[in-house]
């Protein structure tokens, strides 16, 4: 893989979630984009289990499980302000064994899902973010494949995302400022995508029940 900005991109005026996804999709065909299948990235939360916290009143934290369809045999486990872990997907199976120290909040099912586009060195993704059967947003991810540092190849990632995006286009994700000469590597992509979904669930206002 390379280098990838994830960012999410407004609705338009007037329009649904479902109609701006096709105007950025039929604007990348336009581009001379192919259509490469489709993806998906899922992501549940769980909270520390209160029996775990004590009688301090210390907060519970946060560890986020999330699945990417380009890494099928792949689990991403990303903890609160920490470590992202890389397992197997039996990971999902020893989360329920851990049920007395990690539970998972309800109603906090979040993915993205939509077509991949190969235009030229770029990989894009347009997806629509939903939360149950809500659409709550849409996600844009642009991976840049010849490149696996990102201050090497960022200033190419933001020209095309300036004429795909236009005045959406995003600034640098937060991850590359942690990673700026260093070597790009999947959970960089993960911590993006959770960063959009936790940006999205706030944005609608929607808390993940037994959080907080």
């Amino acid at each position: 893989m390379g280098v990838t900005c994830v960012s999410q991109m407004s609705v338009a005026e007037g329009k649904s979630v479902q109609q701006t996804v096709e105007l950025l999709t039929q604007k990348l065909e336009m581009l001379g984009a192919e259509k490469q299948g489709t993806f998906c990235v899922d992501c549940e939360t769980y909270h520390t289990a209160a029996s775990t916290l004590g009688s301090q009143g210390q907060a519970g934290k946060l560890m986020y499980v999330m699945h990417n369809s380009e890494y099928p045999l792949s689990c991403f486990a990303l903890f609160e302000n920490g470590p992202c872990l890389i397992a197997d997907t039996n990971f999902d199976v020893l989360m329920v064994k851990l049920k007395g120290f990690f539970q998972s909040a309800k109603a906090s099912k979040i993915e993205t899902r939509g077509t991949r586009y190969q235009y030229c060195d770029f990989l894009v993704k347009v997806g629509t973010v939903t939360m149950g059967p809500s659409a709550r947003g849409i996600s844009v991810e642009v991976e840049y494949g010849p490149c696996v540092v990102a201050s090497d190849c960022w200033s190419l990632l933001l020209e095309f995302l300036q004429n795909f995006l236009g005045s959406h286009t995003p600034g640098a994700p937060t991850v590359f400022a942690n990673r700026h000469d260093a070597v790009y590597s999947p959970a960089d992509t993960m911590v993006q995508y959770m960063e959009l979904f936790n940006k999205i669930r706030k944005q609608q206002q929607v808390p993940v029940a037994g959080i907080r």
